[in-house]
Parts: C-alpha cells; sequence; structure tokens
C-alpha cells in the first residue's frame, strides 16, 4: 500500500510574466475516480453529488465515462482542495486518485 506521500502527489506552482509583474498562480490538479467492479453506478453517482458537488445529470456523465474508460476527471482544484474529497470518496469505497 502506497503511503499519503507517495498517493497524493504535492503543490506544482508556476510564475505566470503578466506585463510588468510576475504571478505566481498555484496549478490546478484532477480529482481522478477510477473504475472497479465493486461500486454501483448509483453509489457513484450519490458519492459525486455529495463529495463534489455534482448536479445529478454531471455525476451521472462521469459515472458513464468512468465506467468505459475507465477513469475520469471528476473535479480540478489546488491540491488542497481536492485531497479531502478524494479521502472522502475513498472512505466510501471509491477508488480516487489526485493527479496534476
Amino acid at each position: 500500500m502506497n503511503s499519503d506521500r507517495d498517493f497524493f502527489s504535492s503543490t506544482q506552482w508556476k510564475t505566470e510574466e503578466t506585463g510588468d509583474v510576475d504571478v505566481i498562480s498555484e496549478e490546478l490538479h484532477n480529482l481522478i475516480v477510477w473504475n472497479d467492479d465493486v461500486n454501483t453506478f448509483d453509489w457513484v453517482i450519490e458519492s459525486l453529488v455529495d463529495i463534489c458537488e455534482h448536479e445529478t445529470i454531471q455525476a451521472e456523465q462521469c459515472a458513464l465515462i468512468i465506467h468505459h474508460k475507465g477513469k475520469c476527471g471528476v473535479k480540478k482544484g489546488s491540491f488542497d482542495d481536492l485531497r479531502p474529497k478524494a479521502e472522502a470518496l475513498i472512505g466510501r469505497g471509491i477508488q480516487a486518485t489526485i493527479d496534476y
């Protein structure tokens, strides 16, 4: 089993030049949900609505992509915002990782 350090990537920063001022912005990460043979469509949809604040139709579309493609990026954001969502999905038995 991977440790949290291996499981989650660290925050990445980039510098953008905007005329006279350099702006440091946080890189967006992706919360990825992986397909499995355990969870039902209804459970994944309910979890995406509850945890990721998806509309039902969006959660249904993500569940179909997960089923057919093996994974789906269900949410973008900072690592600090996505980590509790990933942990909550994992707590429900849904395989989730954070990628960038």
